[in-house]
């Protein structure tokens, strides 16, 4: 009779984990709209129109009374999001695996997140100061959101399951973001068709991803399940104290903390590439702006195909190896661009989709290999250090790449430039022993990793 009750509830239990998969996907459906349409695209240019418009005549907006250049605004505010973020992952990171209470922590994220999203909306005339704190509320919102999403999938997906699991989810992310970013670039493109104004149009794109960020975070809130795991710690530290426990925590994981600084590095290296790729396509090439938000809907497009394919790589070759792979694929993209001929889309295309094929694949291989190297019940707790690593971390790399521009005077140099994070990261990740890492953490090693 034991054996029959048993039989009958690991295809219950593993139907059950299906369930939750299907949902889990479904977070990062809903929330990358914001990353692709809001911060990639609309709103950073509109932030700074409306700043200009309530500049003094010497061009700075005095918020709490702090001149800043109404050019600088954006950048401030995305600055101060991160710092908040860096503040609060921790703590709820931390909340979370103590009580074993994600889903009710998830779903304030995601509709803070929502909420001040949708409010951009009202995000007119010389309303700067509006858009700054609904900026900074969204992005440390999300940033908090992704955590939480992101520490659920050593939970509901087994060792060997985890890299085609991830992948998955990073695919849906892009999709989304270039569904609705065409939809997007639609109603801007034709507004006065729809009886709009240019800004309205902007303003509705921008409300748009917060309301459909709420819509679809219902379907992960009713698939996912709370668990509660055994070892349950008091804790008391908040903020930047708990970040300090957790990173003296991580100290006893070595191997953990290994592949954590090389994901860094690397990682660094790719949100550059990211954010500076309009600026050397529109200074250094001379392209125009519909040619770089076609690059950028050929990146999206093109990082859904290549989140599955690397996912059905890591099956073959294992995770780590994968990855490798793929920072050797960044290396040859950034030297192809460096050789880029100007007013050449064509050629602009091409190394847009080079980096869309290794994005997707490179960032969701990093976090199921990751999720290999958590402590059990802890991962609340370590994945707010891995999302700081991804969100509050890259400096270094806009850095490198101001600072060689100014000495050189060449987008085309400071583009090379960042090959070194490439290097360095292989360099890095290549020496982690990850099958000792995944045992020492204390979980099962899967077959190919």
């Amino acid at each position: 009779m034991a054996t029959d009750t048993a039989r009958t509830q690991a295809p219950d239990e593993a139907a059950g984990l299906r369930r939750e998969q299907r949902g889990w996907y479904f977070y990062d459906w809903a929330c990358s709209v914001y990353s692709t349409s809001v911060v990639t695209v609309f709103l950073g240019p509109y932030l700074t129109a409306v700043a200009e418009r309530a500049a003094d005549a010497d061009g700075y907006v005095h918020p709490l009374g702090v001149p800043v250049r109404a050019g600088s605004f954006f950048a401030y505010t995305v600055s101060l999001s991160v710092i908040l973020a860096v503040v609060v992952m921790p703590l709820v990171g931390s909340a979370a695996d103590r009580s074993g209470r994600k889903k009710p922590l998830l779903a304030a994220a995601a509709y803070t997140g929502a909420a001040a999203t949708t409010g951009m909306f009202f995000l007119d005339g010389d309303r700067y100061l509006l858009g700054g704190v609904l900026l900074v509320v969204a992005n440390a919102a999300q940033s908090v959101g992704m955590m939480l999403y992101n520490s659920y999938l050593p939970q509901i997906a087994p060792p060997e399951e985890r890299d085609a699991v991830s992948s998955r989810g990073w695919a849906f992310g892009y999709a989304a973001g270039s569904t609705v970013l065409v939809a997007n670039l639609v109603l801007y493109s034709a507004h006065d068709s729809f009886g709009l104004t240019e800004t309205t149009a902007v303003r509705v794109c921008l409300a748009s991803a917060g309301l459909w960020w709420g819509a679809f975070t219902l379907v992960p809130l009713r698939t996912l399940r709370d668990r509660h795991h055994a070892r349950v710690e008091r804790a008391t530290a908040t903020g930047l104290k708990q970040l300090a426990a957790t990173v003296r925590d991580m100290r006893r994981h070595p191997l953990t903390l290994a592949f954590l600084l090389a994901y860094l590095i690397y990682n660094d290296g790719i949100q550059t590439v990211i954010s500076q790729a309009s600026v050397y396509g529109s200074q250094e090439l001379g392209l125009g702006q519909s040619t770089l938000i076609v690059a950028v809907l050929l990146v999206q497009v093109l990082a859904v195909a290549g989140a599955l394919a690397m996912g059905r790589l890591a099956r073959t070759y294992g995770a780590q190896r994968t990855i490798l792979g793929s920072l050797v694929a960044w290396t040859v993209t950034l030297a192809a661009g460096y050789f880029l001929p100007a007013k050449a889309p064509v050629f602009f295309f091409v190394l847009a989709a080079g980096i869309g094929l290794v994005l997707g694949g490179s960032q969701a291989l990093s976090r199921s290999l990751f999720s290999h190297l958590v402590p059990p019940g802890k991962e609340a707790e370590y994945f707010s250090a891995y999302e700081m690593s991804d969100r509050g971390m890259s400096w270094l790399g806009p850095l490198l790449f101001g600072v060689t521009y100014q000495l050189t005077g060449s987008y085309r140099s400071a583009i090379i430039s960042l090959v070194v994070f490439f290097v360095i990261g292989f360099a890095l990740l290549a020496r982690v022993p990850v099958r000792r890492a995944i045992g020492e953490a204390g979980n099962p090693v899967p077959e190919k990793i």
